[in-house]
């Protein structure tokens, strides 16, 4: 499987491409928003967009995803439907960070714990890591050793939870529950920032115990 990330909007929120190299089907993890450079990233690749893919429903990962959805005719996939309530208000979003308003969507298919996403002969298994926001979901790439992985876990650091509905408990345990266990040479592809493994963190993030 292969990927590429590319940094969007003011927030450098971290678009990623994620594809089957037999098939060249792939999906579109968080478009925030820079759909036209989205679209010439898809085109530079030779890419096949089958599907988008939102791990939670903050503004700078969806504000780009009717765009993006439109574009290539395709459907929204995620995240948890207990995110529903941010998609929801996407225009308050959108004044309470002076974006733009996006356009409104509504996920064609709602993702849970343990769920298979088909992106061409490729699996990203899905992941519910509430704390963040409620309806946080990430993706496992069991036979490639990555993890798409939002805004629950950067590089020495972890997601906010002082946004509505965060719970600072919460997404300790959802890392130590849910991405602990995964073995020490994951990479971890961040919402924003660099990328990691699961190796470092598990053994120097200083947020979590």
């Amino acid at each position: 499987m292969g990927y590429t990330t590319l940094p969007v909007t003011t927030f450098e929120q971290n678009c990623s491409l994620v594809w089957c190299d037999a098939t060249m089907e792939a999906a579109v993890v968080d478009p925030g928003g820079d759909e036209q450079f989205i679209i010439e990233t898809v085109t530079q690749h030779h890419l096949q967009p089958v599907k988008v893919i939102l791990t939670h429903g903050h503004l700078d990962h969806v504000g780009g995803t009717a765009g993006i959805a439109e574009h290539y005719g395709i459907p929204v996939i995620g995240p948890h439907e207990d995110d529903v309530f941010l998609l929801e208000m996407l225009e308050q979003q959108a004044q309470m960070f002076a974006f733009p308003k996006p356009r409104d969507f509504t996920p064609d298919q709602w993702l849970h714990q343990g769920d298979e996403i088909a992106v061409g002969e490729r699996f990203l298994k899905v992941l519910h890591c509430p704390g963040h926001t409620p309806g946080h979901i990430v993706l496992y790439d069991k036979e490639h050793k990555l993890l798409f992985a939002g805004d629950v876990l950067f590089r020495g650091s972890i997601g906010r939870t002082d946004f509505p509905r965060g719970n600072h408990q919460q997404l300790i345990e959802s890392i130590q529950q849910r991405l602990w266990p995964l073995p020490d040479d994951v990479t971890v592809i961040p919402g924003h920032g660099p990328e990691t493994t699961i190796g470092i963190e598990r053994a120097t993030n200083p947020f979590v115990p």
